[in-house]
């Protein structure tokens, strides 16, 4: 299963959790099966089946590209990174 830490803005969902593990073999099916284990959570991620637009998906230290279709291995970590703006 997959380490997933869980963005502070998020923990209120998950019971406080910081970090769950998760089964998928995919950030599609990670996401899946965590609005399973805490519904709401994909509701935060998820808009139009792609990962909104203000959220980067980090997989073993890369921002990936490919979203909710980047391939997770069992002993993956993923992060979900909320946007930052700044700057003038």
């Amino acid at each position: 299963m997959a380490t997933v830490f869980i963005p502070s803005l998020m923990q209120s969902l998950t019971d406080g959790e910081k970090q769950v593990r998760v089964e998928g073999s995919t950030v599609r099916q990670i996401i899946n099966n965590l609005d399973g284990m805490y519904p709401g959570v994909k509701a935060r991620l998820v808009e139009d089946d792609r990962v909104k637009p203000n959220i980067s998906v980090a997989v073993d230290g890369e921002v990936t590209p490919l979203g909710m279709l980047e391939k997770v291995n069992e002993s993956s970590e993923v992060h979900f990174l909320p946007a930052i703006g700044g700057g003038a």
